[in-house]
């Protein structure tokens, strides 16, 4: 098997959950931004797309390096190995971005890597005549910052927040990474109960549950670099079925999501059949002021509605007092909430035990955590 570089990218806040994530796979990772960069075998790209919940692509990094003209840029990537990733027949549609650099014409500088890449392809195959691409897709990127190429091929395709059990959504869905790094963020497991009050159509108590068995995320959906002849059929076999062995299905769980919408609730609790979880996931109708519970030590994770159009604000404001006095009386759980709005602590009537920003798309938010007791050792 062959060693490559590989990078994870993550949307910005996420970087040291996702580089968490990798090494628990047993790789070790470098933390930029936005990205962690370790190396892997042919297995380490199918695990990581497999098991990664909170990074949004593997990509295969397959050089960088200076480049101020679109000569150096040519020769340059003309002189890495394309053949070892591309076949006779492959697509390889060339995206691009530049920031900062004197190459500041991305569609320039895709022609010219894809031009640089064919060139090195005839070489390698012999062939005079121009290729067909009617074979596997492989999607290659030029990155330039500051004047510094990055050349990637991206291994999964769709995005890893693509699940594959998402069959109906609303308005502002919540993305499945996002969800999954809010769980993580928790003092959550199995064990203890977990309440969404403010459910949509589900992501949050579905990621909870898939973590909580120990479901690999990448389970159900397949991977661009399923097709790429170099990394051998059996590879995806072992990795699928070490994920298999692992996934703890016996875990019980004791999830619920509620919401004050009873189409979401439909909605929700059709996204959980989907992922398999249809019996393990509760939905109820309710509006956050009813929340109450006689368990103990559990975890809330809300992402409200932030108010963000000045018209919704005040009905939002009422609802986070209410928010705060319904939490009142739990108090030992621990509760964790996402909003952009900035006078949150002020309307739930408590400052928060720690803050961490977090991006929700492009909505710069705050994770308010609250955090309870510990429970008594038995």
């Amino acid at each position: 098997m062959g060693k490559y570089e590989l990078i994870a990218t993550a949307a910005m806040g996420l970087e040291a959950i996702v580089a968490k994530e990798i090494k628990d796979l047993g790789y070790e990772g470098v933390t930029e931004n936005s990205r962690v960069t370790f190396t892997g075998d042919e297995m380490a790209i199918a695990r990581t797309n497999l098991w990664l919940r909170t990074a949004d692509r593997v990509k295969i990094k397959v050089g960088e390096f200076k480049a101020f003209s679109f000569d150096e840029l040519f020769e340059k990537t003309k002189a890495l190995p394309w053949e070892h990733f591309l076949t006779e027949d492959s697509e390889f549609p060339v995206s691009g971005k530049s920031v900062k650099s004197k190459l500041y014409s991305v569609s320039d500088c895709q022609a010219i890597v894809k031009k640089a890449i064919v060139e090195r392809l005839k070489k390698a195959y012999g062939r005079t005549t121009r290729f067909e691409e009617n074979g596997p897709l492989v999607k290659i990127e030029v990155s330039i910052l500051k004047d510094v190429a990055i050349l990637t091929i991206d291994t999964s395709g769709a995005g890893l927040h693509k699940r594959g059990y998402r069959a109906g959504q609303g308005e502002a869905p919540l993305k499945e990474t996002l969800a999954a790094s809010l769980v993580l963020l928790t003092n959550w497991s199995a064990e203890k109960p977990f309440i969404d009050p403010f459910c949509g159509s589900g992501t949050i108590p579905i990621e909870a549950a898939l973590i909580g068995q120990n479901i690999a995320p990448g389970f159900n959906r397949e991977f661009v670099s399923e097709q790429w002849g170099w990394i051998p059929d059996r590879v995806w076999e072992e990795a699928r079925m070490e994920a298999e062995d692992v996934a703890k299905y016996d875990q019980p769980l004791d999830i619920l999501g509620s919401d004050i919408d009873h189409r979401m609730i439909k909605i929700a609790e059709g996204n959980a059949f989907e992922a398999g979880l249809g019996e393990l996931v509760s939905f109820k109708q309710m509006q956050v002021r009813d929340l109450t519970s006689d368990k103990q030590y559990g975890v809330i994770i809300a992402n409200p509605p932030y108010g963000e159009r000045l018209g919704d604000r005040p009905a939002v404001e009422s609802m986070y007092r209410e928010m705060g006095k319904a939490f009142e009386s739990l108090d030992t759980w621990s509760k964790y909430i996402l909003t952009a709005h900035e006078g949150f602590e002020k309307f739930y009537g408590k400052p928060a035990t720690k803050k961490r920003k977090l991006f929700n798309g492009f909505i710069k938010t705050d994770y308010y955590q609250y955090w309870g007791p510990r429970p008594p050792r038995n």
